[in-house]
């Protein structure tokens, strides 16, 4: 159960494809479509290695792509902008975008372009954040404008069902949230290095002041606690004929 296995591989089940369907794909070649080449291919494509999966990666970036060239031998890498993929209508029998759906500007048109390239009965898998659900995140804490700065760039979950619904997908969209005590020196780092994205559209001055924030806060006390809220967001929708 090949695909059940790459939108499953943590035990978030969604019941997505019949049985039936499951059976018919064991039987045939599977083309798999990762759009926004990351160490997410890496993984599915070495765990299924043995799996009869021709896998697919595409990515506008160069350097994400020459990185991932020397590890994924096995899998046809091409750099493209995900509006206008160059492949044939109806080619993959499964699409995966994690983590990434917040960086395209023509939000509209990549679906339509994921709807085009898909079999029909095709799957397409969007995991991602959902900032909408976790005003509380310890980087707003700290960045206040970050968040500002995501809502240009995140869809809510309730556009995104439906744009994925009226260009023909069956949709099946759930929100998992949890909210805890985190321990703050755990996350310095992430922000001294500015390895998350949205920190980069911040400007220096709103950079400079939360991370002194953070710092002040450990110094002050390095077993500091704050309570921070998260959420993802895992949708799955399936082409309809």
């Amino acid at each position: 159960m090949v695909l059940r296995s790459i939108v499953d591989r943590d035990n978030r089940t969604l019941s997505w494809i019949s049985y039936q369907r499951f059976i018919e794909l064991l039987l045939t070649t599977v083309n798999v479509l990762f759009i926004f080449v990351n160490s997410y291919l890496e993984k599915q494509a070495d765990f299924f290695k043995d799996s009869p999966i021709n896998w697919h990666g595409l990515d506008l970036s160069e350097e994400m792509l020459n990185r991932a060239e020397d590890r994924l031998d096995k899998v046809n890498l091409v750099k493209a902008d995900v509006v206008d993929m160059p492949y044939q209508a109806k080619t993959f029998d499964f699409i995966c975008n994690n983590y990434a759906f917040h960086y395209y500007i023509n939000k509209e048109k990549t679906i339509s372009e994921i709807y085009r390239v898909l079999i029909d009965g095709g799957t397409y898998k969007l995991h991602n954040i959902s900032i909408h659900d976790m005003p509380n995140w310890w980087l707003y804490h700290y960045f206040p404008t970050a968040f500002y700065q995501d809502l240009k760039r995140y869809w809510t979950k309730e556009t995104i069902f439906h744009e994925l619904n009226s260009r023909g997908f069956q949709v099946n969209l759930r929100v998992e949230y949890s909210m805890q005590h985190i321990k703050l020196h755990d996350y310095i780092e992430h922000v001294e290095n500015r390895d998350i994205s949205v920190l980069t559209l911040i400007d220096d001055e709103c950079y400079t002041e939360g991370l002194s924030r953070m710092k002040a806060d450990i110094k002050r006390n390095p077993e500091k606690t704050i309570i921070n809220d998260f959420a993802e967001l895992f949708c799955i929708a399936v082409k309809t004929s």
